[in-house]
């Protein structure tokens, strides 16, 4: 039996592979683990519940399946004695935030990132907003097959023990001016393009972009419940480009669908990356001393001129797994104040506890603002080297790191790249297929050894 948690929460095809009944009893294990496992704190001052049971923050994106999934996480809560603040179509950092800012004992937000409107999935945070880390999730996953074979019984209470629940309209405001609120400068004068993916930041990054002083175009924010990610967002940028052109903006950001991450374009028209965007950042919390010890935490996808920058700039790159969790464990054990993923995944950890696409977008604007400089120019600071990702389905992912022939062949690789290239052979967290990303300074030369070592992984795999 696989492990059901992923690198990002519980996923798959909403009705299909992540049914209601799934959502429940995941719901309730959470509940148990997370909110009636160890002694409870008492809330925080400010906290809307401030009662006997532990509470809970749940939110959602706007795909349509997440109407039936929520009710079904808020009635497994409620069912094991977990009061609900039920906050609605709001981004996952705003469910981070939130749970950390009610003083909540645990936050859930429904959500495929990403990935087409059929997937959904379900995140959960522990106090404080937190991601949780693998024993913990196994712990949840543990008390939810044992219910599923009948090796366990809930404890079910009654009458007033139940959990209530209530809707919490002022969440999206309260986030937004915590957004705005810790921003270095305004955005007066630069006109910026944003582009929501038709999803959970359709309304709060226009409307934090606009308070913070910026003119706002907006696109892709006009979610239906079935086109969220659907030719727009962070994964199709060819709208925001034309866009920015077509508008003159100074800049356009797009995000995912529940807005965790954050793509840029330039006034030019071109792709500024998340390697890009936290060399900006990271130049600009060092001028005003706030990169503590000088280091950006980021994962091994990320492209060896990101790192090459760092160095000419006497910054340090540490790197993780992939996976932003992964990356926000190494940043809270070494006290680090960024970190973040080539995808656009940005943690800014003095004021998110998560990835937040648009609080990445907000201080990247902030940076062209208070520099006077356009983001071409900033961005520029770091070259990108050519690298070629190849995804090679249908493989026994398991032995990628154990097949001698297959080793064999990545040192040989490693040999003809030299210090200018790089390999990077990964499983997939969440599909059937081995990722072989190559680094050379020629692109041709990257693409020839990509595709000679996805051939080695199909014959030595397969």
């Amino acid at each position: 039996m696989g492990r059901l948690f992923g690198t990002d929460g519980v996923r798959g095809v909403a009705n299909e592979g992540l049914t209601a009944e799934m959502a429940l009893g995941l719901s309730v294990a959470a509940g148990h683990v997370l909110a009636w496992g160890s002694p409870r704190r008492s809330h925080e001052e400010g906290a809307v519940h401030d009662g006997a049971r532990p509470t809970a923050v749940v939110g959602r994106d706007p795909r349509a399946s997440g109407e039936f999934l929520e009710a079904a996480v808020v009635a497994g809560l409620a069912s094991a004695g977990v009061d609900v603040l039920r906050v609605g179509v709001l981004p996952t950092p705003a469910v981070a935030h939130l749970t950390g800012a009610f003083g909540a004992d645990l936050g859930v937000m429904l959500s495929a990132s990403h990935n087409p409107m059929p997937d959904n999935g379900i995140k959960f945070f522990a106090r404080g907003g937190h991601k949780l880390p693998d024993e913990v999730e196994d712990r949840i996953e543990d008390l939810y097959w044992q219910h599923e074979s009948g090796e366990r019984q809930w404890d079910r209470p009654v009458g007033a023990g139940v959990g209530r629940v209530t809707d919490h309209g002022e969440g999206a405001d309260t986030y937004v001016a915590h957004l705005v609120g810790v921003l270095p400068n305004r955005l007066d004068g630069l006109t910026v393009v944003v582009d929501a993916a038709h999803g959970a930041a359709s309304r709060v990054s226009p409307e934090a972009f606009t308070r913070a002083g910026a003119e706002v175009i907006t696109i892709g924010a006009e979610p239906d419940g079935l086109n969220i990610n659907d030719g727009c967002g962070s994964t199709h940028l060819a709208g925001l480009r034309a866009a920015v052109l077509e508008h003159g903006a100074d800049l356009g950001v797009a995000h995912d669908g529940d807005a965790d991450r954050c793509l840029a374009v330039d006034a030019t028209g071109a792709e500024v990356d998340g390697d890009q965007i936290l060399t900006v950042l990271a130049l600009g919390l060092r001028a005003a001393g706030q990169l503590r010890r000088d280091t950006v935490v980021a994962t091994v996808m990320s492209n060896l001129g990101f790192k090459l920058a760092l160095e000419r700039e006497g910054i340090e790159l540490l790197q993780t797994s992939v996976g932003d969790r992964y990356v926000l464990e190494e940043m809270k054990r070494g006290g680090y104040a960024l970190g973040g993923e080539q995808s656009g995944h940005v943690i800014v950890l003095d004021h998110a506890t998560t990835g937040d696409g648009t609080l990445t977008g907000l201080m990247l604007a902030a940076r062209v603002a208070a520099t006077g400089k356009p983001l071409a120019e900033l961005a520029g600071a770091m070259r990108r080297l050519p690298q070629v990702l190849v995804n090679v389905p249908d493989v026994d992912k398991s032995r990628v790191s154990t097949q001698a022939e297959l080793a064999a062949a990545v040192t040989e690789a490693e040999r003809e790249l030299g210090e200018t290239g790089r390999v990077l052979l990964r499983s997939s967290g969440t599909e059937p297929l081995v990722r072989v990303m190559v680094e050379a300074a020629d692109e041709e030369q990257a693409r020839t050894v990509a595709e000679r070592l996805a051939d080695v992984v199909k014959s030595t795999l397969g």
